[in-house]
């Protein structure tokens, strides 16, 4: 089992950036897959999840509208398009999937590697 986050940088305020996390070993309809990030000196927080029991999406306030969580059966990847980025998203991100087909279970099954996002002008 193997979850791959890619897809970070350096991005100016304002700019975009879409992450992706390529799971293997599993289905993307056996666990809901969210994403998280942790910022320097701060607790790790959930910023998106995508549930594999009805395809709903759930994001946190600083999320929503901003970024989206979308995923793509034919490579089994997981997709976090991030839009109007400002200094406050500067954090690592990682991609997990939950222990369960929804998104409001807390337990994570599985963590991927971290991708670096930097903020800043």
């Amino acid at each position: 089992v193997q979850l791959q986050a890619s897809g970070g940088g350096l991005v100016q305020p304002g700019g975009s950036l879409r992450l992706a996390c390529a799971v293997s070993g599993f289905s993307l309809d056996d666990y809901s897959i969210g994403w998280f990030r942790q910022a320097p000196g701060k607790e790790r927080e959930e910023v998106s999840c995508l549930s594999s029991s009805d395809s709903s999406a759930h994001s946190a306030d600083f999320a929503r509208g901003r970024f989206t969580i979308s995923r793509d059966y034919g490579t089994n990847t997981v997709y976090l398009q991030m839009n109007r980025l400002n200094p406050e998203d500067t954090a690592v991100y990682y991609c997990a999937a939950k222990d369960s087909q929804y998104c409001l279970s807390p337990r994570i099954k599985y963590w991927g590697q971290g991708t670096l996002v930097t903020v800043s002008s």
